[in-house]
């Protein structure tokens, strides 16, 4: 069971993802959280990674169908990511798609308007 604590940070939505490893096993439940919070009217998240070792194709993907189903009526940025989270985003050049900031405060400075 994917476990994504939240809260609300004024228009901005932080999910943590409480795993140490996002990958196939809870991919599919992990995307569906995601749309969910979309789908309830969180078009601005701060992904907290920090607890996450370990993610994988699948989980990366999750992700990057969170950032589609938005459609540009909102942003998903990333927070905290660890070295191997951070590298598998720089590999599959997923950096250049989202914005990866190292705190909380710098990732909600960006996304409040």
């Amino acid at each position: 069971m994917m476990e994504l604590s939240q809260r609300t940070e004024g228009d901005v939505l932080v999910a943590k993802a409480c795993d140490q490893r996002v990958d196939a096993r809870l991919a599919t439940e992990f995307k569906q959280q995601l749309l969910d919070l979309i789908a309830t009217g969180h078009p601005r998240i701060a992904l907290d990674l920090s607890d996450v070792d370990f993610i994988d194709s699948s989980g990366l993907g999750a992700i990057v169908a969170a950032l589609k189903s938005l459609a540009g009526q909102g942003d998903l940025v990333i927070v905290g990511a660890k070295p191997a989270v951070a590298n598998l985003f720089k590999l599959t050049r997923m950096d250049k798609v989202f914005r990866m900031y190292s705190a909380e405060a710098e990732a909600l400075a960006a996304l409040s308007h």
